[in-house]
């Protein structure tokens, strides 16, 4: 699963890489946890636009946006057939930027954190889905990040990692014009392991009160 990350860099360094129009202003985020809103990038029709989404996908026919806390993962494998993220899969689809997540793995010594990154640092995009509820006072948007099986970097670590998106199939991915469900999941694939590089974090990433700096310094490159 995907159940933590980050996004620790200015807002004008994302505007420069990924050409989005965003008009908010946006705190640097250390340890970004579900529940928690999020930016990620759609699509007007002529441009990338940004936004702020709650983690944790509400479907629009819940009853209950309690639901969401469920749904901060959507399986990559069966995205098209789960009743909870088809319909996002057809035409409510967005990049969640990061520049960074973190996976967890037993020890010895309990739960040890890893940060996984771009050899380079910078930041990438992750493939999400999104949904409007409405059965409250006021729209409800909320988003979630799509799953996959392990590359040889994160296998190690946990069974799951989040879908990160080339940068030729940005586009291609917030089309909401795009409805070829089989050429969209081909691209719920595991990142090449070669780009990334992981290193043990300090267990203050175990809590989401500890939205610091400190979370994404390395303690052991690996």
């Amino acid at each position: 699963m995907c159940g933590r990350f980050s996004l620790a860099t200015d807002i004008g360094l994302l505007q420069e890489q990924f050409d989005f129009d965003f008009n908010d202003g946006l705190n640097l985020r250390y340890n970004i946890a579900p529940s928690q809103n999020i930016l990620v990038l759609g699509s007007n029709g002529n441009r990338r636009v940004g936004t702020t989404m709650k983690w944790g996908l509400v479907p629009s026919w819940a009853n209950d946006t309690k639901i969401g806390y469920k749904m901060i993962n959507a399986r990559g494998e069966t995205i098209d057939e789960k009743a909870s993220f088809k319909n996002s899969f057809r035409s409510k689809r967005c990049l969640v930027l990061s520049d960074g997540f973190y996976e967890w793995k037993k020890d010895e010594k309990g739960k040890q954190p890893y940060r996984f990154v771009m050899k380079d640092r910078k930041p990438f995009v992750m493939a999400g889905l999104w949904e409007r509820w409405d059965k409250g006072e006021t729209p409800l948007f909320t988003c979630t990040v799509i799953t996959t099986t392990p590359n040889d970097i994160t296998k190690n670590v946990h069974d799951r990692m989040p879908v990160i998106l080339p940068e030729d199939k940005y586009d291609t991915w917030i089309n909401r014009e795009m409805n070829d469900t089989n050429y969209l999941k081909s691209l719920l694939v595991p990142y090449p392991a070669e780009e990334m590089v992981l290193f043990q974090v300090s267990t203050l990433v175990n809590s989401p009160k500890n939205d610091v700096e400190a979370c994404l310094e390395p303690i052991n490159s690996l």
